[in-house]
This record gives C-alpha cells, structure tokens and sequence, in this order.
C-alpha cells in the first residue's frame, strides 16, 4: 500500500482501516485477497497478514466455493456498487472450519492497474437469533390471539345460548292472551332483567375483544341516515319508557368508517346519555366539517363533575348519580368508546355542565362517494299480524333454544317445524306438506356444521333462495361476510328479543334482507 495523495503515510492508513469496526477485506481482478484489516482477520480466525495472497474462496465453506469464482466473473462483468444486505444469504467459514451467517456490501474500483473490489462484512449470528427469538415470539403471539379469538367466540355462543332461550320464553310469555296485572307487571321486570343481562354480557365481551386485538376494522363509505335510523328505531321506546324524548335530527352527509363499529360507539353514548338524564331529551346530530362529520350526542342530564372528567372512560368507572338511583351497568360503555374510537381513529371530545347536561361528540372522516341510504323502521313498534301463518324452519342443535324459539313463533301464529341439522331439515322440508316459506338457522351447529352450509342444502334440496335468518352469539366478522355471501339472508346477534326477530320475519319476507350485525 502506498501513500496517499495527502502524503498520509502506510501505517497510518493501515491504523485508519484497522480501526473500521465492521471487517474490510480487498481484492483484485482474480480474487486474490491483497488487504485485510484487523476487524477481517480476527473474524476469521486468521494472524496478522496470514490472508494476503490467499484466494477469497477461502473464506467461503466448502459447499460454497465451487460457485462462487461464476459469481465474481458475473460481478467483474458488470461492476457495481452493492448495498449491505443485499443480494442471498451468504456464510463465511473461520479458520477452524466454524460457520457464521454474514452480511457483506460490494464496492468495485476501477484503476489503472485493473478492477479491484473492498468487500465489507459483518458478524450478523447474534442479530439473526434476535430476529428469529421475535419471529418465535411473534408466532407464538399469533397462536395466543388465535386462542384468543376462538375462545371469545366460544364464550360468546355459549354464554349467549341459555340467555337466548329465556328471551325466547319471555317474549312467548308476554305475548300469550291477558295476562293479569300482577304477572303483566313480573313479565315487564323479567324483560328488565334480561335486557341488563345481555347488555352486561355484551359489554363484557366486548371489552374482552378490544383487549385481546379481535376486532378489526371493516373500513367503507356509509350514510350517516342508515346509522341514525338504526338508533332511531333502537332508542325511541326505550327513552319514552324513561320519560324521555329522544331527537334524532335529519343528516345528509357520507362519512368512511366502520359503520358497525361507529354504530356501537353512538350506541353506548345514547344508553349512557339516557341512563344519566332524569328529565328533558337526547339529542343526536350530525354537523358537517371541512374534513369531517362532527357526531354528537347531547342531553339535558345531571352533568358530570369537573372532578370526573379523567375518569369516565376508564373501564368500571361511574359518574355518581345522586341518592335513589342505583348504579346500573358495570360502566365499561364509555371505556368501550374510548377503544373503539382509537381503533378507528376518530377522536372523541366531551363537554359538560353539572346539572345542565352534556355532549359527547366523535369526528369521523368525511366521503364524497354516492352512497344509497338504507331502508329501516322508523321507530321500534309491536309487530302486528303480518306474520301470522307463516312456515318457518328452525334448525338449530340447541334444545332449549330450538323449543323456546318454536314456542315464541307458535304464539305469534306462525306453523313451525324444528330439526337439528342440515340433513334432518332437508328431509322434513322435503317430506312436508307445504315447504317451509322461511328458515331460522343457528349459525354454530353439531359435528362442525354451520348455518350457513345448512341453509345452503336445503336450499339446494328445494331448488329455490328460501329466506333465511341467521342467529348467531359469534361476533367475528367472519360470520358477517358469510352471511353476505349467502343471500336474502338476515344475520342476528343473540340475545335476540321477540320484537326484533318478528320485524326482522316482517322485513325478510318483504324482500329486505339486512345481513348487518347489530354489535361488532
């Protein structure tokens, strides 16, 4: 090595290179090594000035060298400049014959004296145990929400299953002829009861899922009217029940989100504005942004404390609410909120005055697509007779729940058949008198089956799109697109009450299917 052009003499260039942390080995056109720093000597093994002279293949392991002198003639050939990590996955092998995976870059330099090449290569054996330890971990964090998942979606089916079925029997209950003040008054705490136990189940699953990253989003174009209708219908009965109104203003605008996920978010922050508003109203409007639509929910209620306010979205927190009202609830809608909204990504902001009320508000990006409101029931409203006479086949493995539900549709004048599984209901569809007009099948079935294969064989079996309802206690988004798959299909979450499954007859077999779920 000779001097540099600054005079630097060859010693202390030779010091310079020593000092490279990374090992930097020279070579010329042939592959003759013609310097080795000090980083490139002790990786490999090798004594001060052992490598020079000696062939690069030497540093390859044996199942290596035979291809690599192709490789340098492909790189003398076109000579160019290769970053660190680029290009396969190469060895190196120590002077004891020991392997260790290597990253190398390439920089060719064309002189007078020929074309020569300054590899630099480095050590990566502890980096790739670190990446294969994450990898594992990653994996092995996978399998965990995997686990995860198909637990909450057991849990979420099986809890749900006997909470079915007593809905079912209150709602066959409630409808059967005049009953007398006392057991009308038991049947209306009953409905009560339920109502608390499946929203606290809910909220308990739902948070279970947000905790465990189950639930992802299912981002489109949706007309805010399609939501507020929804919770127009959901939340009139059941704020006049409280002696108050509910004011659902008019809303033009498309929003892109999740529109089941923002449904849940508006729907927590109505029940908590009507659980917390003794007298007057709540209000959900919708104003428009530059970018966005500002969603609010505001009421006339108690208000909540300046001291407070850090605290209501926190999981099992609640806003006091004054002597004579019990805590309701286990006070995780807001706390669902917050994650939700995270999820999303649409901020959430609240205000209030104690003793005057307050207003939740969440912003949600703004669409200019074209997107059709969907049709829905003004208000929700005892379903009249429509529905009388009307053949219905229950497929469900469940016996307390097939023989509630049947019970449920016998009062309401419908002729019910029940069977257990897809084969069963093909031959009793087949086998009738007059073929089922309507199936109402459990999405979760024996033996592995599923509703919606159910459905498609005794569809097949009768040759024609028989109207189905689908009910399910699964919340995975799976189940959601199956059923968009399949066709003039509804998809129910259960608990469902008897009100909400004989509209959803009436609707059904008016030809408006709405495989939308009413919770994530």
């Amino acid at each position: 090595m000779n001097g540099s052009s600054m005079g630097l003499p060859d010693e202390h260039l030779r010091m310079f290179l020593d000092a490279v942390p990374d090992a930097l080995i020279i070579t010329d056109a042939a592959g003759r090594i013609i310097f080795a720093n000090a980083q490139a000597e002790t990786l490999f093994g090798y004594q001060a000035g052992e490598l020079t002279a000696q062939s690069v293949e030497l540093l390859l392991p044996a199942r290596l060298r035979e291809r690599h002198p192709e490789h340098r003639a492909a790189f003398r050939a076109s000579p160019r400049r290769r970053p660190m990590g680029v290009g396969p996955e190469i060895f190196g092998r120590r002077r004891d014959g020991s392997e260790f995976p290597a990253e190398i870059s390439l920089s060719p330099v064309q002189t007078a004296a020929g074309l020569f090449v300054s590899s630099v290569i480095r050590d990566v054996t502890e980096r790739r145990a670190i990446e294969a330890q994450l990898l594992a971990a990653s994996h092995e964090s996978e399998r965990a929400n995997r686990a995860k998942s198909a637990f909450l979606a057991a849990a979420s089916h099986d809890l749900r299953q006997p909470l079915q079925a007593l809905t079912m029997l209150h709602g066959a209950l409630s409808r059967a002829p005049a009953p007398d003040g006392a057991t009308a008054a038991n049947l209306a705490l009953q409905g009560e009861s339920l109502r608390a136990m499946s929203d606290l189940l809910n909220a308990l699953l739902d948070i279970s899922k947000l905790e465990s990253g189950a639930v992802n989003p299912d981002i489109s174009d949706c007309a805010v009217t399609t939501i507020f209708a929804r919770l127009r219908a959901e939340f009139t009965d059941v704020a006049q029940s409280r002696g108050l109104e509910l004011i659902v203003e008019d809303c033009d605008s498309v929003v892109r989100t999740d529109p089941v996920l923002l449904t849940q978010i508006i729907q927590n922050l109505i029940a908590n504005a009507i659980r917390y508003t003794r007298a007057g109203w709540v209000r959900l409007r919708a104003l428009r942004t530059a970018t966005a639509v500002r969603i609010e929910v505001l009421d006339t209620g108690i208000g909540i404390p300046a001291s407070e306010m850090e605290s209501i979205f926190e999981e099992f927190h609640q806003v006091p609410r004054g002597p004579g009202h019990p805590r309701e609830g286990l006070g995780l809608g807001l706390a669902i909120v917050r994650r939700l909204a995270n999820l999303l990504g649409h901020p959430v902001e609240v205000t209030s005055e104690l003793g005057s009320g307050s207003c939740f508000a969440v912003n949600v990006p703004r669409s200019e697509a074209p997107v059709a409101a969907e049709r829905y029931p003004t208000a929700a409203h005892p379903v009249s007779s429509v529905h009388l006479g009307r053949r219905i086949l229950i497929i469900d493995d469940d016996d307390a729940v097939a023989r509630s539900t049947a019970l449920l549709l016998r009062v309401g004048g419908c002729d019910v058949s029940v069977a257990p599984d897809s084969s069963r209901a093909c031959r009793g569809a087949l086998e009738a008198s007059a073929p089922p007009e309507m199936l109402l099948c459990d999405y979760h079935l024996a033996a592995g089956e599923n509703g919606v294969n159910a459905v498609r064989a005794v569809r097949a079996a009768l040759k024609r799109e028989v109207p189905a309802l689908l009910v399910t206690g699964d919340t995975s988004l799976d189940v959601l697109e199956a059923a968009r798959q399949l066709g003039a299909c509804t998809l129910l979450r259960k608990p469902v009450e008897s009100e909400e499954l004989f509209r959803s007859i009436e609707r059904l077999a008016a030809g408006q299917p709405k495989p939308q779920p009413e919770r994530a």
